[in-house]
């Protein structure tokens, strides 16, 4: 089996002493096309991993700008079997970018488990976050012994004993959330990260990932100072909704996210 693409970026990470940077988008924000020229242009620019975010009707766990992008997305078209098909075109462009599929589960029930399984993995794709699977109701439908990770979210508030289960079955790396709420640019960053990282530690060897809120290089620094990786989606997406309908939309937001990038590579 090949090796997992999450997996050599992390080693390689921590071998050069290195923090990572984590890039969210929404797939098909402004089109799918779009979205594949934008993935490869973020890795260029830094990127170390990327979270493509499968458009949804109803996103609960995202603030208004990812709303907005995923809105977009669907009008014009996007569908999660046209994120896959974007995925095999971005694998044409680069075989080293990891790809985590950001998603609610919806998308994949109506599509089907086994068949979105398969199709994922034989696209590219190299983890899963499934949000809205709540550990309680996941009974392993998602554990196949394939190439795919499967990401699990951590929040604040979560207990530890639920951090122990939830670390126990995880792969490719813990994305911790810092703060409680929806996604969103926060003026500052959390103020109990160390905490909450040194909590999750103590039950797993795997890299940790912080996200929500991020907005700018200085606390992109200071968050992956704490952590393995640091996570920046709603300020990217706000950028693309922005450019969304200019010539040099992808330019302009690899020009955003560099510095991002910079600055988690440097913490």
């Amino acid at each position: 089996m090949k090796p997992n693409r999450i997996d050599q970026t992390f080693a390689r990470l921590r071998a050069s002493n290195q923090k990572g940077f984590i890039a969210y988008i929404g797939a098909g924000d402004p089109t799918l096309a779009a979205t594949e020229e934008l993935t490869v242009a973020l890795e260029k620019a830094g990127v170390d991993l990327i979270e493509l975010g499968v458009p949804f009707s109803d996103p609960l766990a995202d603030g208004i700008v990812n709303q907005q992008a995923a809105q977009r997305a669907l009008e014009n078209g996007a569908t999660l079997a046209g994120v896959l098909e974007s995925v095999r075109r971005i694998r044409e462009k680069t075989d080293t970018l990891p790809v985590v599929l950001y998603t609610y589960m919806n998308p994949v029930y109506t599509y089907g488990f086994k068949r979105f399984l398969c199709d994922a993995e034989e696209a590219g794709v190299d983890g899963l976050l499934l949000l809205d699977l709540p550990p309680d109701e996941d009974h392993g439908e998602f554990d196949v012994p394939g190439n795919l990770r499967r990401i699990r979210l951590i929040a604040p508030t979560t207990p530890p004993e639920r951090i122990a289960e939830l670390t126990r079955r995880a792969e490719g790396f813990i994305y911790y959330i810092s703060r409680e709420g929806v996604t969103g640019a926060q003026e500052t960053v959390a103020g109990n990260l160390a905490a909450g990282v040194a909590a999750i530690r103590a039950t797993t060897d795997l890299p940790i990932a912080i996200g929500f809120g991020i907005s700018t290089p200085e606390q992109a620094r200071e968050v992956a100072s704490h952590a393995d990786a640091a996570v920046v989606g709603s300020a990217i997406v706000r950028k693309i909704g922005e450019y969304g309908s200019q010539p040099d939309l992808v330019a302009r937001v690899a020009d955003f996210v560099r510095p991002l990038a910079d600055a988690a590579h440097g913490a």
